[in-house]
């Protein structure tokens, strides 16, 4: 079992603190086990079961629970009176009004509470009115290329590299063999497009919703507005609004399953309205439904870059410069960090292209291309040329 130690670490630094944790992220990510691995070390660390209460909403054994006063009632009479109580609600989405519940607990001394969800409007409404200020959120994705590697034991790190981008970053599907990955997938993908998204939503047109996802991850890395969308799905004979693709792609946010990033102009620094990139949560997801394995290597490695980034606790957008792109503006309280991505740039021409945007930018925050070629790292007058496979096992930063 990998321990996720990232995510752990900060589970474990809100420990007893007046806060409430809540683990977001797509389904099956890991955020079931990650509570289970932290109440493993509870109970390794003088914590009596007694204190734990732990209510998996999946588990049909707490199907009378998904009332809000019943889930309530169960909860208050299980707590500790002189001693801390840790509660762990997993998938709690599930119950209707979760939200006065949890404000409810919240509002009660000794008491430490931990809940997951697989929806960002889990954040929304009531919870965000409720609890402002007293909740903060951890979001999970499927296994950085680092924790793949370590999970398969692999030694050869192209080798590593080939598998992650063919099978699947989800952690249970290190388990399977191919040909069950993609079904395991494809399950995974069902349950998140009916329960999350078509059902929550009343979606009555299930395959324009789905054509509209697939086109999304058919053109992840590129620039896409919410216009060339609907004229798409409309000359190819399916007529959809451009509000409709605006309600789909939130919804696909919502669920973890597609992340969005937004224009920033970089002199003149604001956000920019038209125009933005997606990317998808898992790129063995996006070879389930499209089946093109291998294909599109540049825009592969984008994808996973961006999701590294968002790991790193970055805050992650894409740049334009004048009438160039740069593919990632990184921020977190250090400051920026200006990134390309290319599958390779040993060919001048690419090379100059990939420099051309980076060389624009006239401040002194880092910059460098992020590259599959396994040559030694390379300085272009303060741009650094470093190895993607370097940087996603931590072995160099940017």
């Amino acid at each position: 079992m990998i321990q996720r130690q990232d995510y752990f670490d900060k589970l474990l630094g809100y420990k007893d603190k007046k806060i409430i944790k809540v683990v977001t992220g797509v389904r099956r990510c890991g955020k079931s086990t990650l509570l289970k691995m932290f109440q493993e070390y509870l109970l390794s660390h003088d914590i009596d079961e007694e204190q734990i209460i732990a209510i998996n909403f999946e588990d049909f054994e707490f199907v009378d629970l998904h009332d809000a006063k019943s889930l309530y009632s169960y909860i208050k009479e299980r707590l500790n009176k002189n001693r801390m109580t840790y509660i762990f609600l997993d998938e709690i989405q599930s119950v209707k009004e979760f939200q006065k519940v949890i404000d409810s607990l919240f509002l009660k001394d000794n008491v430490d509470i931990y809940i997951t969800g697989s929806n960002a409007y889990m954040l929304s409404g009531e919870l965000a009115t409720l609890l402002s200020g007293r909740y903060v959120t951890i979001d999970m994705l499927p296994f950085s290329f680092s924790e793949y590697v370590e999970a398969k034991n692999f030694v050869d790190v192209q080798e590593a590299y080939r598998s992650y981008i063919e099978e699947s970053a989800f952690p249970f599907a290190i388990n399977l063999e191919k040909g069950q990955i993609e079904e395991y997938l494809k399950s995974i993908y069902d349950t998140i497009v009916v329960k999350d998204i078509i059902t929550r939503r009343s979606i009555s047109d299930n395959m324009m919703l789905q054509s509209v996802l697939r086109f999304i991850m058919d053109n992840i890395g590129s620039l896409l507005s919410t216009k060339k969308i609907s004229d798409t799905m409309t000359s190819n004979g399916r007529a959809i609004n451009v509000r409709t693709v605006e309600s789909y792609i939130s919804s696909f946010m919502e669920s973890f399953i597609i992340y969005q990033a937004k224009r920033y102009d970089i002199k003149g620094k604001e956000y920019l309205k038209t125009l933005e990139k997606y990317y998808v949560v898992d790129i063995g997801l996006r070879n389930a439904l499209l089946g093109n394995a291998g294909a599109d290597v540049g825009h592969t490695l984008e994808n996973i870059i961006y999701l590294e980034l968002l790991r790193r606790g970055y805050q992650v957008n894409v740049g334009k410069i004048d009438d160039v792109e740069v593919d990632f503006v990184a921020r977190d309280s250090r400051g920026k960090k200006y990134i390309q991505v290319a599958a390779t740039v040993r060919d001048e021409r690419t090379l100059e292209r990939e420099l051309r945007p980076l060389e624009k930018i006239r401040d002194n925050y880092p910059k460098c291309i992020i590259t599959l070629d396994m040559d030694p790292e390379a300085d272009y007058e303060g741009i650094r040329k470093i190895n993607a496979l370097d940087y996603l096992l931590h072995k160099t930063d940017i």
